[in-house]
């Protein structure tokens, strides 16, 4: 998901989001350890993803950008 996308979404759904990728990148943290990685790329795109989210709550907090928390 892009960052465009991000910022049409409320914090309560970013929030949902973040939980939701970090069990996800847990699972293929552990997976990898464990086992062949099936999709290795996945870890970083989950690590990114999550770092795009979190930057976004941050400025929402922050007001950076005008952004109004929703």
């Amino acid at each position: 998901m892009k960052i465009k996308d991000l910022r049409g979404q409320r914090d309560s759904e970013l929030e949902f989001e973040l939980d939701r990728l970090q069990k996800a990148l847990f699972d293929a943290r552990f997976k990898s350890a464990t086992e062949t990685a099936a999709q290795p790329g996945r870890i970083r795109e989950n690590r990114r993803q999550i770092a795009r989210i979190r930057t976004l709550l941050q400025e929402r907090k922050t007001h950076i950008r005008g952004a109004q928390s929703r």
